[in-house]
């Protein structure tokens, strides 16, 4: 039996908590689309280096997410880091940019592709961890490089996360860790054939829009205070 592909998406949100998924696909296809500022902060990344030699009053005006001197220095720090290693000219002038990839299993856009060797970019409107990646943001990626892999017919070892609102770009490989929690993410979505249980990390439960129709009780300000 053929199985329907799943989109990057579904895959990254199944791998923060697959009950948020799960409300998430019931939603209309126009309520899924990304808000506004998503585009306007992946919108920075072209522009990389005409924000490195803007003023802090025009940077202010933009949708960075760190005093303009903070973004500018962590940028060029990027730019400095990358250059040096020889990856700057191949992330600033990808092989192709905002590709459909269907491999085996998932789909989605690939926000840009790389070549020599193949590896896919993908562009995030959040915050990047002290270190490393969030573990949704690996899922998505490994998610692009096996579609990529899938169409290309090659295999891909290494994916790029861009974090354009702080300025950080980073690599991450496609360990067998990795990929395990890709297809656990995977194998959560497909089986998502009525709600699954409540996580037990209440911290992902206080930004969630679904919090209210998922039943889970969050804290409120007051009762932190003791009130």
């Amino acid at each position: 039996m053929t199985r329907t592909h799943v989109s990057f998406s579904d895959l990254r949100t199944a791998a923060y908590c697959p009950r948020k998924c799960y409300y998430q696909r019931a939603l209309p296809d126009e309520d899924r689309e990304p808000p506004p500022e998503v585009e306007a902060i992946r919108g920075l990344e072209p522009r990389y280096e005409a924000l490195l030699e803007a003023l802090p009053d025009d940077l202010k005006r933009e949708p960075i997410a760190v005093s303009p001197v903070r973004y500018r220095d962590r940028l060029a720090s990027t730019r400095d880091r990358l250059a040096d290693a020889g990856h700057w000219d191949r992330l600033r002038e990808p092989d192709d940019r905002d590709v459909f990839a269907a491999g085996r299993h998932c789909r989605g856009v690939v926000h840009k592709v790389l070549a020599e060797p193949l590896e896919p970019v993908v562009i995030s409107t959040g915050e990047p961890p002290e270190n490393g990646v969030w573990e949704p943001q690996s899922v998505h990626a490994v998610a692009a490089a096996k579609a990529l892999a899938w169409e290309h017919g090659e295999s891909v070892e290494r994916a790029w996360l861009e974090y354009p609102a702080y300025g950080e770009i980073r690599s991450l490989d496609l360990t067998t860790r990795r990929k395990a929690q890709y297809r656990r993410a995977l194998r959560a979505v497909r089986e998502l054939d009525g709600p699954p249980a409540r996580t037990t990390n209440r911290s992902k439960c206080e930004p969630c829009e679904f919090a209210t129709e998922c039943g889970v009780k969050t804290r409120t300000l007051r009762s932190m205070l003791g009130f």
